[in-house]
């Protein structure tokens, strides 16, 4: 009776194992990494400005604040793509583009990440309100992908919101396969991208050579 008691008992374990069980590394499919470019391109007249801009990682919702591709199928519920992430989480993936379409405007030298102890004239914070792929049309095409953001300029030392704007792009995948809608999150946020850099160099010059109206 104590074998057939100890035996049970073994196959109880193996099962609670394998109920258990997690994926190896190595094992499963490894899905796909996605990464989007940066502005190289911008509106002629832009002021080339000598005061330094940090750009702070951008606030967002946790749905659309992870490395996974978001779409949305209907109005109330948020899903993503299978085996398909950014390279990073997606305000950090912005961050560092924005940073780098900054540079390649050519129009400041000195940009870079919010960090402690370095210093700053102005700080960019932004609001990521949009970032996915929506499926609303019910037309079996490819999906339009939404980017909204909304941007405010902080005057340092004074930690003083001297502009804000709220931009939104929408753009049609040419079809409904994942590369497709890749190239029209691209292509959205490139436009995003392009409208924020221009405003900012703008706004922030326009502040500058009017110090004392800030916080005045």
């Amino acid at each position: 009776m104590r074998n057939i008691l100890n035996k049970m008992a073994v196959l109880g374990l193996l099962a609670a194992f394998t109920a258990c069980s997690v994926e190896l590394p190595g094992g499963g499919d490894p899905g796909r990494i996605f990464v989007l470019s940066p502005k190289s391109t911008f509106e002629e007249g832009l002021p080339t400005v000598d005061w330094q801009l940090l750009v702070d990682v951008p606030i967002t919702a946790n749905g659309i604040g992870n490395s996974r591709i978001a779409l949305r199928q209907t109005a109330m519920e948020l899903k993503y793509y299978s085996h398909a992430n950014w390279t990073d989480s997606a305000p950090k993936m912005i961050q560092a583009l924005l940073i780098e379409s900054f540079e390649n405007s050519g129009k400041i030298v000195s940009v870079g990440r919010q960090t402690i102890g370095l210093r700053a004239d102005f700080i960019m914070q932004s609001d990521l309100r949009e970032f996915q792929a929506e499926y609303l049309d019910g037309d079996g095409a490819g999906p339009t992908v939404r980017v909204r953001m909304n941007a405010k300029l902080i005057k340092m030392p004074e930690r003083v919101i001297v502009a804000s704007k709220t931009v939104e792009k929408t753009v049609k995948a040419e079809d409904k396969n994942l590369d497709m809608v890749i190239v029209a999150y691209d292509e959205a946020l490139g436009k995003v991208m392009k409208r924020i850099v221009g405003w900012a160099l703008k706004s922030g010059e326009e502040v500058w050579r009017d110090k004392g109206r800030v916080g005045s």
